[in-house]
């Protein structure tokens, strides 16, 4: 996709999660003690993961599955455990090293590889299921449709992807979140209103045939992240 904005917006994220603060993500996605503000970000990531591998067969035997923005792989893993061949993909080259350094030795007969780059490379073939956790969050609603719609057409069943739902508390801690040290921040996120995310779906050339089925709100502290579902087909 060459979209101005969605390529600057991706290269400031790469930035931040490759050079400024890898060392704070590897922490956070470790077992390792973490303050206050990032404990409430933890249990949220850890509960968010939880709903989205809830929305995937438990069986995933012969599935080929997307883990865009795959981090330090930890959905990667767990999907792979049910049999699925997993792609799993993060623009930051350190923390896709760091997922490579933590997969473990026996998947049973799934298997997981690893690649730095942009999860709508059409190179990356085709998919049973995308799952995108928080890898979509700090874009444009516009942005978001287009990159939904770009991957669309390599996907049999459903993509999931989470996004930051716009409410007065979600303003309110990305206001106080300013008063914090630059390493307690993430990249700015870019709430939107649900309905409005709905709409911009369903309008969507490139999304005819899909439609927006479950969706799941996760609120931890300072962590507030929607996921939904779009499934193809009636």
């Amino acid at each position: 996709m060459n979209d101005v904005s969605y390529v600057e917006r991706r290269d400031r994220i790469e930035h931040y999660f490759d050079r400024t603060a890898p060392h704070v993500w590897a922490r956070l996605t470790s077992d390792a003690p973490v303050s206050g503000i990032r404990a409430t970000v933890r249990a949220g990531r850890d509960r968010m993961r939880a709903t989205l591998l809830g929305w995937l067969p438990t069986d995933l035997h012969g599935a080929r599955i997307l883990d865009a923005g795959c981090g330090t792989g930890a959905l990667s893993v767990e999907a792979a455990r049910r049999g699925a061949e997993v792609v799993a993909i993060d623009l930051s080259p350190t923390l896709v090293k760091l997922a490579e350094e933590r997969l473990p030795a026996d998947l049973g007969f799934g298997r997981v590889t690893f690649h730095a780059g942009d999860m709508l490379d059409p190179a990356l073939g085709e998919f049973d299921h995308v799952v995108g956790m928080d890898s979509l969050i700090h874009y444009e609603p516009a942005d978001v449709v287009r990159a939904l719609s770009a991957l669309a057409p390599r996907v049999r069943h459903s993509m999931l992807f989470t996004f930051a739902p716009r409410t007065p508390a979600l303003a309110a801690m990305h206001a106080v979140g300013k008063l914090f040290p630059r390493g307690d921040r993430a990249p700015a996120i870019v709430p939107v209103a649900e309905a409005t995310l709905r709409d911009a779906l369903r309008g969507a050339p490139g999304l005819a045939g899909w439609h927006a089925a479950r969706t799941s709100r996760v609120a931890s502290g300072f962590y507030t992240s929607q996921a939904m579902e779009l499934e193809c087909g009636e």
